[in-house]
């Protein structure tokens, strides 16, 4: 059935049973795919009815779909004519992993980082009304993600608006409770009906004009509600609630959107998923299939960089009570996962929550606690004020252990780590290091522990070519080390580019410098070879403005040196995606990379 879908308007000529079918097709399609391109398993498994019954019953391009985050958004890619390309997903040149509007017409809104649909639906909702459009704007949006602040602020808008806003709240932490029944069925079917709107509108109407009785029948509805569906939250908010309803009972599904299609206030449908549904193993561990890589024959004794972080964390906690661990639910890809069993009461897990996350850290510190935050880079872009103001300004000792920086991969653009170093390099009372194996990545985390201020730690996606690297050594602060000399030519390199610059400074009987630090920079080692050689290159993992190599040539500037330097990094354009070594070549963030700015 899947290769007769080509767009959404196919599906409607479906009926129920086909529909299912087509939902079980789908989810076979999936488990078979993603296995082979990598990508977000679980969490598509998980959506396919949702998916299926939106398009069922709205129209796009006409009507917007926002999904949260992105990465569940698989079945919709199915149905709105890129079946045919799902085998380049995550691909150099292929579909992307989240929604991207450049990629379809029937992708409203872009996605990538979490809790934004809430917000973005409803701008839409309220261009519509100012345009005179009747489209509606449905935001799709999962329980994890409305732990984030930005949700809550964007429905504190909404209930006070009169948009046509629709928001699916895909709630897979719960189990199917007993309230979702056969009665509950009926119930939201009800109160989602025309005539259920009609008679709550009119009666409470009527009834305000008796200020007493109004006052009775209005409690009474909010304590019924609150006896056989959840908390009236939504309600109090000003959204009209509806559910929870089973997510994947696709005639129950269709019937309730085709009566909330018909309001047009703003309102919340809550419906209960089960993350990997229809496949056990992604039903029992839906964490560790939440994100799966494609089936590889290669194998690495080698320690991931987010390994090495997890190893340090375990190994000090043990002598060190004062350390706090904190994760914006980012547990397992950060390598938390044995110190939040070992530690429990030193591990807090704040969902999704960036800021929350930073400024929780700063309160710590100020009881003497040495709170480290483990973040990858794209994300720590959500805290940056929280950064600055309540961590920077007061000089509070914090320790950031940023992951992911760099290129990362197949996510693309969205979760590249490719700004971290200009954003930071820029506040006063930051220390910023950049490990270029895991052995030094340890020493830093020591140094980092042992020193005051607020300490930044950035490391890529992937392994480090040492196996061993627990040590109790230090790294003397902001001091950078010659681990090449050669003459003429002296290549600055900044964390994992290290190793390239190596390779090339062989190749060139070029000095190389495994710079270490960003902040403070080896002011003097940079002079000193600044006045013995004839050029000067520096390579990192960022984009060039504002970066390591600009504040390389800053000093050269207040220092009137004029040696040439050429600045290797990142374009003033934001990257692409694809295999992570396959992009570093793309961008010739290698050993040619350097060899050709020799050259030239």
């Amino acid at each position: 059935m899947l290769n007769s879908i080509t767009s959404p308007l196919d599906i409607k000529q479906l009926d129920i049973a086909k529909l299912q079918s087509l939902a079980e097709e789908v989810r076979t399609f999936l488990i078979e795919s993603i296995q082979k391109t990598g990508g977000h398993l679980a969490p598509n498994l998980g959506t396919i009815e949702m998916t299926i019954a939106t398009h069922y019953v709205f129209d796009t391009p006409n009507d917007s779909f926002v999904f949260d985050v992105g990465h569940q958004a698989y079945t919709h890619k199915i149905l709105t004519g890129r079946f045919d390309k799902m085998h380049t997903l995550r691909q150099k040149g292929g579909l992307s992993g989240f929604t991207k509007r450049s990629e379809s017409k029937h992708d409203s809104f872009g996605a990538g980082h979490s809790s934004t649909s809430i917000s973005a639906a409803l701008g839409i909702a309220i261009g519509n009304g100012i345009n005179n459009n009747n489209s509606k704007s449905i935001a799709m949006i999962g329980d994890g993600a409305l732990t984030g602040g930005m949700s809550f602020e964007a429905l504190n808008h909404a209930g006070d608006s009169d948009a046509d806003l629709l928001i699916i709240l895909n709630d897979n932490d719960m189990s199917i409770s007993k309230n979702v029944g056969a009665m509950n069925k009926y119930l939201t079917k009800l109160i989602s009906g025309k005539v259920y709107s009609i008679m709550k509108s009119k009666s409470l109407g009527f009834l305000e004009k008796m200020p007493k009785i109004h006052k009775f029948a209005k409690r009474s509805e909010e304590h019924l509600k609150g006896m056989v569906l959840p908390s009236t939250l939504f309600e109090e908010l000003g959204l009209d609630y509806f559910g929870p309803i089973d997510g994947h009972d696709l005639p129950t599904l269709i019937q309730t959107l085709q009566n909330l299609k018909q309001q047009t206030k703003p309102r919340l449908l809550h419906i209960i998923t089960k993350k990997g549904y229809g496949l056990k193993t992604a039903e029992n561990d839906p964490c560790k299939f939440h994100s799966v890589s494609p089936i590889s024959s290669n194998s690495s004794n080698l320690p991931s960089y987010s390994t090495v972080f997890g190893v340090w964390l375990n190994n000090t906690a043990l002598h060190h009570k004062n350390l706090i661990a904190i994760t914006p639910a980012m547990c397992t890809g950060s390598g938390m996962s044995e110190f939040k069993k070992n530690y429990p009461k030193q591990y807090f897990d704040v969902g999704i929550a960036e800021q929350h996350a930073i400024t929780f850290a700063g309160g710590l510190a100020t009881q003497g606690l040495k709170p480290i935050i483990a973040i990858y880079s794209t994300f720590l872009q959500r805290g940056y004020d929280q950064l600055i103001h309540d961590i920077a300004l007061q000089n509070l000792n914090v320790i950031f252990a940023i992951d992911r920086a760099g290129l990362v991969g197949s996510d693309g653009a969205t979760h590249a780590g490719s700004f971290d170093l200009s954003f930071l390099r820029c506040i006063p009372n930051l220390t910023i290091m950049v490990p270029s194996n895991a052995m030094q990545m340890y020493q830093m985390f020591n140094t980092a522990f042992e020193t005051n201020g607020t300490i930044c730690i950035r490391y890529p996606k992937g392994t480090s070519d040492i196996k061993n690297y627990i040590t109790d050594e230090k790294i003397p602060l902001g001091k950078a080390k010659i681990i090449l000399e050669g003459s003429n030519v002296a290549i600055f390199a900044f964390g994992i580019m290290v190793k390239s610059a190596l390779t090339a400074g062989k190749k060139l009987n070029a000095t190389v410098v495994d710079m270490r630090f960003v902040k403070p920079l080896d002011k003097a080692l940079i002079i000193k070879l600044a006045s013995s050689h004839t050029k000067l290159i520096s390579i990192e993992d960022n984009v060039i403005i504002g970066g390591a190599g600009s504040a390389i040539s800053e000093l050269l500037h207040q220092k009137n040196i004029n040696t040439p330097l050429s600045i290797l990094g990142l374009q003033d354009k934001f990257s692409e995606q694809g295999e992570q070594q396959e992009l570093y070549d793309l961008y010739e963030l290698n050993e040619i990379g350097i060899i050709n700015a020799v050259h030239s």
